[in-house]
């Protein structure tokens, strides 16, 4: 892993490994391989140097509309309502970019928490497509407010709408891993 000093680093060695296990997941591997490390590396010194860029947000809200409706933490099908996926309350884009489908019971234990913390509380994962719309709605909101050369062991005095620490630098191998929440049975 290499030296992380800015929140840019942190994003770009989190989306690179997220690329990785993406590609892994896609393959159906159960394991990593040269190739999804090889993705890693290319796409971090990418992102940092500026040669590269994530890809748009439109990107994302065209795969959500290929999935079943469903709440997006747990599968349901029942009670769907709108979730902010960085809450609106704590200062969270009110844009179809930050909303996701949610079901009552996951939207009322969530409530303003961060969705990586709360997730984290029930022991679970985000999926890889939740995820990855989480860092571009986190790289959006550093990059509209001048943060991305900012030192990260001085975040905390940034006030953010979101806890950046929580964002993983490694992951699960893929056979843990989910591109998408299934929709439960009903």
């Amino acid at each position: 892993m290499p030296e992380i000093r800015t929140i840019k680093e942190h994003i770009a060695w989190s989306y690179a490994n997220l690329a990785a296990a993406h590609s892994a997941v896609s393959a159906g591997a159960k394991r990593y391989g040269r190739l999804n490390y090889m993705i890693r590396a290319r796409l971090n010194k990418g992102l940092v140097s500026g040669a590269m860029s994530m890809r748009s947000l439109l990107d994302d809200e065209k795969v959500k509309y290929q999935y079943p409706h469903s709440c997006c933490y747990c599968g349901s099908t029942e009670q769907l309502h709108m979730d902010h996926l960085i809450p609106k309350i704590k200062g969270g884009p009110d844009t179809g970019d930050n909303i996701v489908w949610c079901c009552r019971s996951c939207n009322s234990s969530k409530r303003d928490s961060d969705v990586i913390r709360w997730l984290e509380s029930k022991r679970a994962l985000p999926s890889i497509l939740l995820l990855r719309r989480y860092l571009k709605l986190i790289t959006a909101y550093c990059l509209e407010h001048g943060l991305m050369d900012s030192d990260l062991a001085e975040v905390d005095k940034l006030q953010l709408p979101f806890d950046i620490m929580a964002i993983p630098y490694k992951l699960p191998e893929p056979g843990e891993l989910v591109l998408w929440v299934k929709p439960k049975q009903s």
